[in-house]
């Protein structure tokens, strides 16, 4: 399974779109910051499952309020954590997002907000933020044999 994962689009679906037509994948995934975005992305690839979670850029965006903040997906067997990371203050630490996505039982945890894209292993759990696909970039998660492969990417 072929996973896009895109966050802080800020109106750039043209950037999401390109991605998902470079990567064709069979999931996608948008971390907030435009919510509506990711609606424009389920029209365009109307066969392509999208999750997506609300950002600190949608709180005033009543189009948004049908969104959720964090949601917690089972990605072929692999444990998901998805959330946009303001509130964990994930641009301080990710001391708090890290212990949230342990107390999930999360194998990875995706978070965006920083607008810099992380790559990390810590002891199990992989932490992954896809920088800002406004800025060109994004992340993939392959899943295959039991096994998560993760990288960052730019257009």
């Amino acid at each position: 399974m072929r996973i896009l994962i895109l966050s802080d689009s800020h109106g750039n679906v043209k950037n999401m779109k390109l991605a998902a037509e470079r990567t064709k994948p069979d999931q996608i995934i948008h971390l907030g910051d435009h919510f509506r975005d990711g609606e424009a992305l389920k029209e365009a690839f109307p066969l392509l499952p999208v999750a997506q979670v609300i950002g600190n850029c949608d709180l005033y965006d009543f189009s948004a309020r049908a969104g959720k903040d964090q949601l917690l997906l089972t990605l072929d067997g692999h444990r998901t954590l998805l959330t946009h990371g303001h509130r964990y203050h994930v641009k301080s630490s990710l001391l708090s997002l890290s212990y949230a996505a342990r107390e999930a039982e999360a194998e990875l945890c995706l978070f965006g907000h920083t607008h810099i894209p992380h790559l990390q292993q810590l002891d199990g759990l992989t932490l992954l933020n896809p920088g800002s696909i406004g800025n060109g970039d994004f992340a993939v998660a392959e899943t295959g044999d039991g096994k998560l492969r993760c990288a960052l990417l730019t257009l």
